[in-house]
């Protein structure tokens, strides 16, 4: 498992790995990382599905409970597929995008 940071947001991705195995992975770096915003970047997997997607809506939740933000990066399932809980987009860049978007919003109160 590879973690990138910089700075208050960590991406996070993995080669050659099951989703599966890549979940259990990330659940067991997870504290390192727990204080960051976290990018799921997901794009080594040849296939995923929303149910693949949806094994993360624990995590997701619990994260951004904490005042963090969580977010999915994959062009292979629509956002459109999972619930609006789940911040999914297919870009890095949206993903970064969001995670501005909602420090504004944490820093405003909304």
């Amino acid at each position: 498992m590879i973690f990138d940071k910089e700075g208050t947001t960590t991406t996070v991705f993995q080669e050659n790995i099951s989703i599966s195995a890549f979940l259990e992975n990330f659940k067991n770096g997870y504290a390192k990382i727990k204080h960051d915003n976290i990018i799921l970047n997901l794009f080594s997997f040849d296939t995923l599905t929303s149910d693949d997607i949806l094994e993360f809506l624990v995590v997701s939740n619990t994260h951004k409970a904490s005042g963090k933000s969580f977010i999915l990066v994959t062009d292979k399932v629509s956002y459109d597929e999972i619930p609006e809980e789940i911040n999914l987009v297919p870009s890095i860049q949206e993903a970064k995008d969001i995670i501005e978007m909602e420090e504004i919003e944490r820093d405003l109160g909304i």
